[in-house]
């Protein structure tokens, strides 16, 4: 019998991460790995997960600040897009009512944790109400998985040692608490509904297309500019640190290989301090440590983040890019894509 051929839905497609994996599915990784090096991937999601199995992708986007198109204009023409709120109701189910999904991967989210202390209202709209908008789509509509991205910050921070899976909840700022409500409702719509959901929580993200809010972009557009670069408290925070085309492939990994109802962790096991990071992005550009500039701490900011990934990596998976490649090709595709680095930075 032929195999059934599937339809995926991807929300927040448009966005740093999930455009990411929207590239990695139509074979378009970012086209970087000729300068430092082509990334192994013992086993490669798309091969697990084979393309030639997926029949369509919808990729559904509000095109908030932080979407944006370009970042897929090398596939462009080969979904279909929709301009849409994950919160619209009447909306979504016009969409799934059309394209009738197979598979939901689910990235759209408001992510930034200042903007989140500033006014914490999008963020229980978008991360929370949009989400249980979508499971109840999926249900209706019979998606048979659904993929759920959350983030290593639903667990607070640790002094030492590693979070697991089983480890409890305890979000420290109003971002981290709607991103681990929207992990207890999907939970609660497996044990109630025998939902097929999985939640995959991966560690921070960088890469190209970051929008320049975040500390790496940050980073790279003040240091171009000769400006001060701001960094919290003394940056002796720790952060672990993921290439974005290596979380997109372990979350296609995982569309293939994770048991519906569980949750994993996707972090590289890389560990470093922001002021170390923030030092090896000026040494990079050429650029003298004179720029630091200390400010006053984030409220409420966790100090160390640390992943034990050794469930999904037990399945197989593996990353491609050690940091050093990763933060190289970073600070090099900024150079190279300047203009939209400083466009956006201009609309933080």
């Amino acid at each position: 019998m032929r195999k059934k051929l599937s339809k995926i839905l991807v929300t927040g497609g448009a966005g740093f991460i999930g455009s990411a994996f929207v590239r990695l599915l139509l074979g378009k990784d970012t086209p970087l790995f000729t300068n430092v090096g082509t990334p192994s991937y013992p086993n490669d999601g798309c091969s697990v997960f084979c393309r030639k199995s997926v029949s369509g992708l919808v990729v559904v986007d509000k095109l908030t600040y932080a979407g944006d198109l370009r970042r897929l204009k090398e596939v462009k023409g080969r979904y279909k897009f929709y301009r849409a709120d994950i919160c619209d109701g009447r909306f979504m189910e016009a969409i799934f009512k059309k394209e009738r999904p197979d598979i939901v991967v689910h990235f759209a989210a408001e992510s930034h944790v200042d903007r989140s202390i500033h006014d914490a209202t999008a963020f229980i709209q978008t991360n929370v109400i949009g989400t249980q908008v979508l499971l109840d789509l999926s249900r209706k509509y019979e998606a048979g998985k659904f993929c759920h991205v959350s983030t290593d910050e639903v667990y607070g921070d640790i002094v030492k040692g590693s979070f697991s899976e089983g480890s409890p909840l305890k979000p420290n700022s109003p971002y981290a608490a709607s991103k681990a409500a929207a992990d207890l409702l999907i939970k609660s719509y497996v044990r109630t509904y025998n939902f097929p959901a999985v939640i995959i929580r991966p560690c921070n993200n960088y890469g190209p297309w970051q929008y320049p809010e975040k500390l790496i972009p940050v980073v790279i557009n003040r240091a171009l500019q000769n400006k001060k670069v701001p960094v919290y408290a003394k940056g002796l925070n720790v952060r672990e640190w993921l290439y974005v085309s290596d979380c997109a492939n372990g979350i296609l990994f995982l569309l293939e290989k994770a048991k519906a109802g569980e949750v994993y962790n996707l972090g590289s096991g890389h560990r470093q301090e922001n002021i170390d990071v923030v030092k090896r992005i000026l040494n990079i550009l050429g650029k003298p440590d004179i720029l630091i500039e200390f400010v006053k701490d984030r409220l409420g900011h966790d100090w160390r983040y640390s992943l034990d990934s050794s469930k999904v990596k037990n399945l197989g998976w593996r990353q491609g890019v050690s940091f050093t490649s990763g933060i190289k090709m970073t600070v090099d595709w900024n150079i190279k894509n300047r203009k939209w680095l400083m466009d956006k930075a201009a609309q933080v």
